[in-house]
């Protein structure tokens, strides 16, 4: 019997963090789909389809890595109709953890078949955040070390389009 798990993120942008996470999460389970949900909640740096072309590129290395988008309705309801029986999610710090498990717990709730995972990043991106690389980014700091080339190449287009200046 084949495991499915889904890593839902924004990913405003993907970032090594994700990536760490991810690549633990492919050797727990036969297929992971990464799924890029759209939260309005949320102002966006990049739009729908420039976040899913970064994550295919950064993931075109692992042959049992999909990647979806999820436009709206519960994550529930998605892992329900993929057949999914895990939900991975990256914990970072305390903060991050109290606001997964409730999380985790509506979600058993609404669909008692899906496990909610819980990856720890290596140390070394434990304060890496999209939020806090894209600031930077714009602003002009070197965010190579925790982003994917492409990645990179990304956030600078966008600071030239927001500055008019590299």
């Amino acid at each position: 019997m084949s495991s499915t798990a889904i890593y839902p993120g924004t990913f405003d942008p993907f970032t090594n963090g994700h990536l760490d996470v991810l690549e633990r999460a492919v050797n727990l389970f036969d297929r992971v789909d990464v799924v890029m949900a759209e939260n309005s909640r949320k102002q966006s740096l990049f739009s729908v389809e420039e976040r899913l072309d970064m994550i295919r590129e950064v993931v075109s290395v692992f042959p049992n890595v999909g990647v979806d988008v999820l436009h709206d309705g519960l994550l529930a309801d998605y892992a329900r109709t993929v057949g999914a029986k895990a939900i991975v999610r990256g914990v970072r710090q305390v903060k991050d953890f109290e606001y997964e498990l409730q999380m985790s717990l509506l979600n058993r709730h609404l669909y008692p078949e899906v496990t909610t995972v819980f990856l720890m990043p290596n140390v070394k991106y434990t304060y890496v955040a999209s939020s806090i690389i894209r600031e930077v980014a714009l602003l002009g700091g070197d965010v190579s070390k925790f982003v994917h080339p492409y990645v990179l190449e990304m956030l600078l287009r966008k600071r030239v389009e927001r500055k008019g200046k590299p």
